[in-house]
């Protein structure tokens, strides 16, 4: 099995001697672990002692302990190092002039899931233009998407629906790693940040999670494994609706239904593209927490068997229109709000476009969807190019 270098395993090795004096701010939360499995802080505050000035946590907190979108973190104090500990999930969602006075440079480090919904990419962006407005340097420590780098999937976010869960014109399954977006936040937005990555070594793109030989270590209380970030860019629509996609169950994401779901009606109805690389096990499930909590749901589980033949947004797009053509009066769009809009659908949100849901509510082909896609997305991967990082 091949073995990742992390930007982290990096940094560690020899590029920290660039920093020396400066003082530092750490973005990054338990998931920001080396291939010994040490944090980001510990490995930088034994190689750099002394001079990290300032923790900053992203949504779920710094150690990942909040689960529910929209529940915020507070500001805290590390002990072991007697410095701040801010969260940039909180009353404001980027750093302020006041934290930013303490540091010199901020170093980034979280693990992205490689869906465009995944707000770690938002706030890696408010932090790029914070420290552009506050002439501080950003380096970015990069990891595996842990998805693949080759494949994308879905419809690429109009601008009228940018938000936290959508902050640039991405596919649903964008194949970046962080460094990547942030090159291409930096230099599309105009943001002019100081900003360096420092890259991995020994990932090329065809390689998923289990490809890397590092281990998994949940980067949100709800994603669990790398399954359930394969599942992710069509599972996270569920968000979207009144079915449980699994919160409050030990697999959510890969887990997911409702009181009223017909699994057989449904398991009929869906093409065969919807099921491609996956078996759909029918399953009874009680979440004990979020939506339908304490009640039994029927629904599925999903097994992927071939990750290179399951493509998860058009999966879930298809079940999706099942459900609503078999369920159309229990089946319901969630209201707002939703990550911090308070108006716009929040399904509109998720997928970025509102044609997406009003083709579903009039039950038009999946296979027809994905068409309408192909193009888009051959010109992103086209565009993409010039800010790629690995062959």
């Amino acid at each position: 099995m091949n073995k990742v270098a992390t930007g982290l395993d990096v940094f560690k090795a020899d590029y920290f001697t660039k920093l020396k004096g400066q003082r530092l701010g750490l973005l990054s939360n338990q998931a920001s672990l080396n291939s010994r499995l040490e944090s980001a802080k510990e490995t930088i505050s034994h190689v750099l002692p002394g001079q990290l000035k300032a923790l900053f946590g992203p949504q779920h907190g710094y150690w990942g302990v909040d689960h529910e979108n929209m529940i915020e973190t507070d500001h805290s104090f590390d002990e072991a190092l007697n410095i701040p500990l801010f969260s940039l999930y909180s009353k404001i969602r980027e750093p302020s002039q006041d934290m930013l006075d303490l540091i010199d440079t901020l170093i980034i480090d979280l693990q992205d899931v490689g869906t465009r919904v995944y707000t770690f990419a938002s706030t890696m962006l408010n932090c790029l233009k914070a420290a552009a407005k506050s002439d501080k340097k950003v380096v970015i420590l990069d990891r595996p998407n842990p998805l693949g780098g080759e494949e994308v999937e879905g419809n690429l976010l109009k601008e009228e629906f940018l938000s936290f869960v959508g902050p640039f014109t991405l596919p649903m399954r964008h194949g970046l790693t962080m460094g990547e977006m942030a090159q291409i936040f930096n230099e599309i937005l105009n943001i002019g940040a100081d900003l360096e990555i420092v890259p991995m070594k020994g990932w090329i793109r065809g390689m998923f999670w289990r490809d890397t030989g590092l281990k998994w270590m949940m980067p949100s209380p709800n994603m669990p494994l790398p399954e359930t970030a394969q599942v992710y860019p069509g599972q996270v629509i569920w968000e979207g609706t009144n079915l449980s996609e699994g919160r409050g169950t030990c697999r959510p994401f890969e887990i997911f239904g409702a009181p009223f779901l017909d699994t057989a009606a449904i398991k009929r109805c869906l093409s065969p593209e919807a099921t491609s690389g996956i078996h759909l096990q029918e399953i009874f499930f009680c979440p004990t927490f979020h939506k339908w909590g304490g009640e039994i749901c029927r629904g599925f589980m999903i097994h992927v068997l071939d990750p290179h033949a399951y493509h998860s947004f058009f999966s879930t797009i298809d079940m999706l229109r099942a459900i609503a053509d078999i369920h159309g009066e229990q089946f319901t769009w969630k209201p707002p709000p939703y990550e911090y809009e308070y108006e716009k659908m929040p399904i509109d949100i998720i997928l970025g476009d509102s044609t997406l849901r009003k083709e579903i509510e009039t039950g038009k082909e999946v296979t027809k969807t994905r068409n309408d896609f192909g193009e888009e997305l051959r010109d992103f991967l086209q565009w993409r190019e010039s800010f790629l990082l690995y062959p």
